[in-house]
């Protein structure tokens, strides 16, 4: 069994490209259509977030401020996967607790090179 790993963005094919390419390297993935949706599913076995910024009732940069001051994870490590590439906004998601920050569209590779960094 992998390290799992909580996926939230409120595009299907996104959640589904990250699927595959973290299924194909070993983990086990858990999908959420939105942040609230995500912060549902996080549960202590939880090893990672990968989330989008833009999705509908609860944002990316929110999901990571519930989770930072929540009590389960709040260590776990957050990638903001996005398409928002400015710096006000990556300054705003760091403040809020993202681990690291990659702009759509992404490499499968460096996707998972982030992973491992991040990871340890």
């Amino acid at each position: 069994m992998g390290k799992k790993v909580l996926i939230a963005d409120d595009s299907t094919s996104m959640r589904q490209m990250i699927e595959f390419t973290l299924s194909d390297a070993g983990y086990d993935v858990v999908q959420a259509v939105d942040g609230e949706d995500a912060y549902t599913k996080l549960t202590t076995d939880v090893k990672l977030v990968v989330t989008d910024l833009n999705m509908p009732k609860v944002t990316g940069i929110e999901l990571i401020k519930k989770i930072r001051i929540g009590s389960v994870n709040k260590f776990v490590p957050v990638i903001m996967l996005t398409t928002e590439s400015e710096n006000s906004i990556k300054e705003e998601g760091k403040k809020a607790g993202a681990t690291a920050w990659i702009v759509k569209p992404f490499a499968p590779e460096n996707l998972l090179d982030t992973i491992k960094k991040v990871m340890g």
